[in-house]
């Protein structure tokens, strides 16, 4: 029989479902607001909107500044995640069709177990590694299904590569920064790094914001505040609590989910191999997740011990 998940492991699973459905609706919402605003400036409003709702999360719950040793780990995510990524993932998805930047994109969890492994000493289990593969074959079939209306680029293709790098170091640095800091003082402060590194931008959001439709500026809104501001704080959350690889593999359920997405808001019905597809990245998903039965079992062996135990008795 399987083991039930305990309470935290329940939480933090949650909060990774949580992202994943967020981050899979804001391919949806970049498609819409995309067509109004720059690649710099949809950045900017959406990374603006994201700030201002940590910001005010932070005060109610009168959160206070992160220690000085999460800072390096939140300014290099910040950077690279928060503000690059979003810039370039921009700029590509209006050079490439949504299948190729999709299936460029997902390189990056490949890059999460790389740098894990190497910089902060993840474990590359054999379910975690088959996991991935079967998941990243899902990711290709999905991308070569939706990929044929010849929209593809040298330039996009590159700046998609780039994101999925952005996005690996941006993980990377910022597991370290959850070991000294909160989820929401880290999701708050990366943000407000990659808002005010997109100040530039500004006269740009301006000029697009005066004559962009309110449905564009709504998408907009909805990324900063959504998959933004709360998807990434639950995204932190799950982080702090597991390996980043295993984190990364997991948004290997986002390709799936956009094309279920597509499907329901947009009437885009996908074809067989695109189904085909989704299904191999949540097979995937399941696998790099599931742990073996005799570890399980030694888990819940352990467990049952800790509960029958007696107290020690304190020394005076």
């Amino acid at each position: 029989m399987k083991k039930p998940l305990r309470p935290a492991e329940a939480t933090a699973a949650a909060a990774a479902v949580v992202t994943v459905v967020l981050w899979a609706s804001a391919f949806v919402s970049i498609r819409s607001a995309g067509a109004a605003y720059s690649p710099g400036a949809l950045a900017l409003g959406r990374l603006a909107s994201g700030a201002l709702a940590l910001g005010v999360l932070c005060l109610v719950r009168r959160e206070g500044l992160p220690p000085r040793s999460a800072w390096r780990g939140i300014a290099i995510s910040g950077a690279l995640w928060f503000g690059f990524y979003m810039v370039v993932l921009n700029w590509g998805e209006q050079q490439v069709d949504a299948g190729t930047a999709a299936l460029v994109v997902n390189i990056g969890p490949i890059l999460i177990a790389l740098l894990g492994s190497r910089l902060l000493g993840d474990a590359m289990p054999p379910r975690l590694l088959a996991g991935m593969a079967v998941s990243f074959a899902g990711a290709v079939t999905v991308g070569l299904s939706m990929s044929g209306e010849g929209g593809s680029s040298v330039l996009g293709v590159a700046l998609c590569l780039l994101a999925a790098v952005a996005y690996a170091g941006g993980v990377v640095a910022q597991k370290p920064a959850l070991s000294r800091a909160g989820a929401l003082q880290v999701t708050t402060f990366g943000c407000l790094v990659g808002a005010v590194l997109c100040l530039p931008f500004t006269g740009q959001l301006v000029q697009d914001a005066a004559d962009a439709p309110v449905s564009a500026t709504l998408n907009m809104v909805y990324l900063g505040v959504f998959p933004t501001a709360l998807a990434f704080t639950t995204w932190a959350y799950a982080l702090a609590r597991t390996t980043a690889s295993r984190m990364g593999a997991t948004t290997y359920a986002v390709p799936a989910l956009v094309v279920l997405m597509s499907w329901l808001a947009l009437g885009e019905v996908p074809g067989l191999l695109t189904l085909a597809g989704g299904v191999l990245c949540l097979a995937g998903v399941a696998v790099s997740r599931s742990r073996p039965r005799a570890r399980a079992k030694a888990e819940a062996v352990r467990a049952t011990a800790t509960a029958t135990d007696p107290e020690p008795e304190q020394v005076p």
